[in-house]
């Protein structure tokens, strides 16, 4: 872990406060948890009976985006917190033993391969979510199986299409500073009331330390257009912090109140994600959007989807 020199508040004292903390741990992050358990409730009467994680992209749901972002961050286990209506997850990812021997037997060589890697990607634990309602309850379930080690966190209904990927960028400024990581993505002025905004300071390019969390100001109030969004590489001890966390907003507990408690104790920083585009796929109308982005982007389907799209003359 690097001492630096960012603000005369960087003292020496959190410097050494901040390895100490580190001992123990190891630095490489191998384990991530989706948590995966609401009702999405926008989406219904969809997600009645189907998870709001499980609508389709073309023929992929969006939780295989969000698995296949974390794979090619280096993630290797994958903690997915589910509830008792959110089985469909599990069989997505499980090996389906009779689909392939039908594959294979049919002879859709393509479909055989897709099939199994979707399988393969990863080593896939579930727990089924325990506790008051709120984002920070799954990841306070997951704490046995992630023990001592940082690791991601990362929605289950929403992606990043980066380049590299949006969680390998904050993996890398966790490898780099040794604290906790948010990332983050420049929204409209006007749209900052939508989302938690960082008040921060710069640190390097596209790396700022924080100081606070400001969730959905009004834009006159707003201290930038920097939304931390959607991935934490956090530190084991944010733990403790959880099983102790009083219930914020409208009675839920709240990741971000978690998050501002850690930050009395050590630097927690943003990581403004470059080269990438951000898809919100738990709005209607995003969705939607999104769909007809990779539709259009298809190998199989583009061409003919365009024409289609062309001829309704809108």
């Amino acid at each position: 872990m690097v001492c630096r020199e960012h603000t005369i508040e960087d003292t020496i004292g959190r410097c050494i406060d901040a390895i100490f903390s580190m001992k123990g741990h190891s630095s490489q992050i191998r384990k991530a948890v989706i948590p995966a358990a609401g009702f999405g409730t926008r989406f219904l009467p969809q997600t009645k009976a189907m998870p709001k994680e499980m609508l389709p992209i073309v023929d992929k749901p969006v939780i295989q985006y969000v698995v296949e972002e974390l794979v090619a961050s280096g993630i290797t286990d994958i903690v997915i917190v589910t509830g008792w209506h959110k089985r469909a997850i599990e069989d997505h990812f499980d090996y389906p033993y009779e689909l392939i021997k039908t594959l294979e037997q049919q002879g859709k060589e393509k479909l055989l391969e897709e099939v199994k890697r979707t399988a393969e990607l990863a080593n896939f634990i579930y727990i089924r979510q325990k506790g008051p309602y709120g984002n920070a309850t799954p990841v306070r379930c997951a704490r046995q199986v992630i023990g001592e080690e940082p690791f991601v966190v990362i929605w289950g209904d929403e992606f990043i299409y980066a380049t590299p990927p949006r969680a390998k960028q904050c993996i890398e400024v966790f490898e780099k500073y040794g604290d906790p990581v948010i990332s983050a993505v420049r929204v409209p002025k006007e749209d900052v009331s939508r989302y938690g905004i960082v008040d921060a300071v710069n640190v390097e390019k596209n790396v700022w330390q924080i100081k606070k969390l400001i969730e959905k100001p009004e834009p006159q109030e707003a201290p930038s257009n920097l939304a931390a969004h959607g991935c934490y590489i956090l530190t084991p001890d944010i733990f403790p912090i959880l099983e102790d966390l009083p219930l914020g907003k409208s009675g839920e507990l709240w990741l971000t109140d978690g998050i501002a408690e850690l930050m009395r104790m050590r630097p927690v920083y943003a990581c403004e994600v470059t080269n990438g585009k951000y898809y919100d796929t738990g709005n209607k109308l995003e969705y939607l959007k999104t769909v007809v982005e990779f539709a259009l982007a298809h190998k199989d389907l583009n061409g003919d989807f365009r024409a289609y799209l062309k001829s309704l003359k809108l």
